[in-house]
């Protein structure tokens, strides 16, 4: 059933604007015999009719479905029954008792639920136009190498062909947000001929007086490469690109349950892409057509990628303290000590941060924090001046950070053992993090093996035991020795026989 503001704007396109049925049918979206019954109507006198009061099969659970909604009060948002869970619950709990429609229940749970937080707003439909988009974030938890995160994801949408993708990030800065919209571009081979956007501060710095909004500097430089337009939605109007929100909420239902557990966040995001495409191999809600056929006009009407490709980064200067360590997002990553107390360079994209020095060489590289991580210590440099000063290591800043495993190890060692320890510990931390090198050390003093070449052999079994052998290739100069068969060499030996025992 229309609102009246859908009628009102079914009239004034037909009124005011002169349109034919048809064209009010093709921009509202609307069914041509609705459009007709409204355009033609004369008489909007509101008739009063008295309702009458028929029992319902749905009375007898109708106690049991306001007790659920009225709890949900006090839930999150997302965390509140939707029709179809309610109706879920009461197959479960009544069983055959229960022969309620599920159209009947969601019926009741809407008006139910209009009666508690109050009615909806309603809004003329927007016109979408092919090759225009809508981003926005959405919230949710995923287990990257047995790590949580709460993490996001950016998804884009495409309202003419009910289209859409999504890409999943460990946060919501800048650089993620580029990222993803990049990924998109490159995956379709098109950039959106306009994208509408809400006042994320990642984007907008400042709204201005005349509704202009102020967009930040790494921002403006990406909409310039892809010359895409954009439109940001008036505060507190998420209506105005109520397509996109839909999406992610869809999309989170849809792709992201249950919790997805993966290796490689990059991988996860490509085979995402995929499932979205094979998404759209399904009915548009309203068109009666495939979405993928839809979303292919929607390119058609888009921009070609150009020729070059975006580096998306950020880049800030800092200062590092007195141990080689540089703040960047509160949050703490290693150079060397080398670079103490040196001004320095932070390069930092949605997954990895290097540090520069002040001719942008690079020191060192870290996987970008994110969550509860604090610090990402790289003690390769570390150990090799440590190793160059074994007594002195003790009285070191760096010695006080190593684990405490190591240190009481260290602390048992005379100066040659030492030495030899910490060049170990330097190659191991070539091959892997710190705390596989902890966990050899401890294994092996728990048995009360000291000897390096057995706590070295643990190491190995823990990080190379599963490592394939390669085949051994011979090279085509060895030369290949032709050899002939002579049986007659034998004849001697039967000539004399074998010795009688």
């Amino acid at each position: 059933m229309l609102t009246m503001a859908d009628i009102k704007y079914i009239k004034d396109l037909s009124d005011k604007k002169g349109l034919s049925l048809r064209e009010i049918s093709r921009i509202t979206g609307f069914n041509f015999r609705t459009v007709q019954k409204y355009v033609d109507k004369d008489d909007w006198s509101k008739p009063l009719t008295r309702k009458k009061n028929s029992k319902s099969v749905l009375d007898s659970f109708a106690k049991t479905i306001d007790e659920w909604l009225e709890a949900d009060l006090k839930a999150p948002r997302k965390q509140r029954h939707t029709a179809k869970r309610i109706y879920n619950r009461l197959s479960k709990l009544y069983k055959d008792e229960f022969t309620v429609s599920y159209r009947t229940v969601a019926r009741y749970v809407a008006e139910k639920k209009r009666k508690l937080y109050g009615s909806n707003e309603s809004y003329i439909p927007l016109y979408h136009p092919a090759g225009e988009a809508q981003l926005d974030f959405g919230m949710a938890e995923f287990v990257e190498n047995g790590i949580r995160y709460e993490g996001c994801y950016v998804a884009m949408s495409f309202p003419y062909s009910n289209g859409g993708y999504i890409q999943a990030y460990k946060g919501t800065n800048i650089e993620c947000l580029l990222q993803g919209m990049q990924n998109i571009f490159n995956h379709m081979g098109r950039v959106p001929t306009c994208i509408w956007f809400d006042n994320d501060k990642a984007v907008v710095k400042k709204i201005l007086t005349n509704g202009e909004r102020e967009v930040t500097d790494a921002f403006n430089r990406f909409r310039l490469h892809y010359g895409f337009e954009s439109n940001f939605c008036n505060p507190d109007s998420g209506h105005e690109k109520g397509h996109v929100e839909n999406k992610v909420g869809y999309s989170r239902r849809n792709m992201l349950v249950p919790v997805p557990e993966f290796k490689d966040l990059q991988e996860f995001n490509k085979n995402l892409l995929i499932e979205c495409d094979e998404d759209m191999h399904r009915k548009h809600y309203l068109k009666d057509i495939l979405i993928k056929t839809l979303f292919e006009q929607d390119k058609k009407a888009m921009k070609p990628l150009p020729k070059a490709e975006y580096e998306i980064y950020r880049l800030e200067k800092v200062k590092s303290d007195k141990y080689g360590k540089v703040n960047f997002e509160n949050r703490k990553y290693s150079a060397s000590p080398e670079h103490a107390q040196r001004e320095l360079f932070v390069k930092a994209n949605a997954f990895n941060v290097w540090i520069l020095d002040d001719q942008y060489q690079v020191v060192q590289w870290h996987n970008r924090l994110y969550g509860k991580q604090k610090e990402s210590m790289k003690w390769e440099p570390y150990l090799v001046l440590m190793s160059n000063r074994p007594n002195a290591i003790k009285y070191t800043g760096f010695f006080q950070q190593l684990p405490q495993t190591l240190q009481e190890y260290l602390s048992g060692c005379d100066y040659e053992q030492k030495k030899a320890t910490l060049r170990m510990l330097k190659k191991m931390v070539a091959n892997s993090e710190l705390e596989t090198a902890v966990d050899a050390f401890n294994y092996c003093v728990q048995k009360g093996i000291q000897d390096l070449d057995s706590i070295w052999a643990r190491y190995y079994s823990m990080v190379f035991a599963n490592a394939p052998i390669p085949d051994i290739v011979v090279k085509d100069e060895i030369p290949c020795l032709s050899y002939e068969v002579n049986n007659s060499i034998y004849d001697d030996l039967l000539e004399r026989g074998l010795p009688h025992a």
